[in-house]
């Protein structure tokens, strides 16, 4: 045990250690930043979301001209000046992380000018209809506002690159879904690799500091209202355990699917034009998105944000084979090229999965059934099951479901796996390929 001497000398230590708290203030005042950020990036997005929904409805037939052009101009402007900011955020961020990425190397997938990009970009496809999230883009954009931090961070500060990039990326997921314990384990299980243990109370404090920033901005509100479940029990088992399956399957094929898709090597006549014309191609897309759009009745476009709640408050029924539409919707969107996220899109699918479930079985535990597909299809397309599994519960304050949602997410997480390598993880390795070649090694005299 330690005398008090040792004691009062520690907290001296510690008081008198400027750098210490200069990082910490530093940190603190980043995250806070990042959270501003991330609420003004939702404002931008729900903005421009409504701004898409008032033209289609004043003009039903527009997005079969406006979202083509509208995907084309985006791939154009990310392919041209900001390719670090294409796709969801998620695998750069990851990318960053890897050692071999230096200093030098880091801006190809992390900086304030990507984050900056991200925001306008990924509004510009909420306002041609895409269907796409702004959570996973969320991760680029505060992780690159965090990273901010190590220009002005002291020599010897705890703190350091990985931590700054593990905070932000984290504290973007917690303040776009308002849920900060979603946030912190998103930073355990995608992003922290090998945490700094002296900060890593600092990062989560980081973390739940951006996600507060949004409960401010936007109320303590859960995200897609309450789940209204009742009399959970073995009632639940059978139909929970065949949606656990489904969703799995399905967010599977999704996530295979996808990577299939963006890393390009494929030998069909998309895949070359899309490889050779790929403006062209994304303006394709862009069609095939705008029409599945105008036959589900506009159903399909932006997020899902509208639809999802819909369904899980029970307040109005999705068009015949919606989770079938907007899994295509969403991955024409992804596959076209433009900054997009997959979050949000993909608790819709999941949600519709288990409202069909629950309609073969005569409309029996349909609330309980829409949050397991919820968490079984994201926890299957992520292969991350306790991520999903939280974010979930928070956003439909379903506490009393919590062992139910865990179970289906750690099913479907299983069966996915079967199917798919895990998303993320492989779309950052394809993100590494971006890296330039390592100098070769002078030749030694002779």
């Amino acid at each position: 045990m330690k005398s008090e001497h040792d004691w009062n000398g520690g907290l001296r230590q510690e008081l008198a250690d400027w750098r210490t708290w200069a990082a910490r203030a530093l940190v603190v005042a980043l995250a806070v930043l990042a959270g501003l950020t991330i609420v003004g990036f939702t404002w931008l997005a729900e903005t421009a979301s409504g701004w898409f929904e008032a033209m289609r409805l004043r003009a039903p037939w527009a997005p079969l001209l406006w979202t083509p052009l509208c995907a084309a101009a985006i791939v154009w402007c990310t392919r041209r000046f900001f390719p670090g900011a294409a796709g969801s955020g998620i695998p750069q961020v990851m990318a960053t992380l890897e050692r071999r990425v230096g200093e030098r190397e880091r801006g190809l997938f992390v900086s304030l000018r990507l984050s900056l990009a991200k925001i306008g970009l990924t509004a510009a496809g909420l306002l041609g209809g895409l269907s796409l999230g702004r959570e996973g883009p969320s991760v680029q954009i505060a992780a690159g506002v965090m990273l901010q931090a190590r220009r002005l961070m002291p020599a010897g500060a705890a703190v350091g690159v990985h931590g700054l990039l593990v905070a932000g990326g984290a504290a973007g997921i917690a303040a776009a879904f308002n849920t900060p314990l979603g946030g912190v384990m998103f930073a355990i299980e995608e992003l922290a690799r090998s945490p700094e243990q002296r900060s890593s109370g600092l990062i989560i404090a980081a973390i739940v500091l951006a996600g507060l920033v949004a409960v401010s901005a936007h109320g303590n509100g859960v995200y897609f209202g309450v789940i209204k479940a009742h009399q959970i029990g073995l009632a639940l088992l059978w139909p929970g355990l065949l949606l656990a399956v489904l969703a799995g399957i399905a967010g599977g094929v999704f996530s295979r699917l996808l990577i299939a898709s963006l890393s390009g090597t494929g030998a069909d006549p998309l895949s070359r034009l899309r490889a050779r014309r790929p403006v062209l191609f994304a303006a394709g897309c862009g069609l095939a998105v705008a029409a599945i759009g105008v036959a589900t009745a506009g159903a399909t476009f932006g997020s899902g944000y509208a639809s999802t709640r819909v369904m899980v408050e029970g307040t109005g029924a999705m068009p015949v084979a919606y989770a079938l539409f907007k899994f295509m919707a969403t991955w024409l969107t992804t596959w076209a090229g433009v900054p997009a996220g997959i979050f949000a899109p993909s608790l819709a699918i999941g949600a519709a999965l288990g409202n069909d479930v629950a309609l073969l079985l005569y409309g029996t535990q349909m609330p309980a059934l829409i949050a397991l597909g919820m968490v079984g299809f994201l926890a299957a397309a992520t292969q991350a099951p306790l991520t999903s599994f939280i974010i979930v519960m928070e956003m439909v304050d379903g506490h009393e479901m919590v062992l139910s949602l865990m179970a289906c997410a750690l099913v479907s997480c299983v069966v996915a796996r079967a199917i798919s390598p895990p998303l993320y993880a492989t779309l950052s390795r394809l993100q590494l390929a971006r890296l330039p070649p390592p100098e070769p090694a002078p030749n030694p005299p002779s």
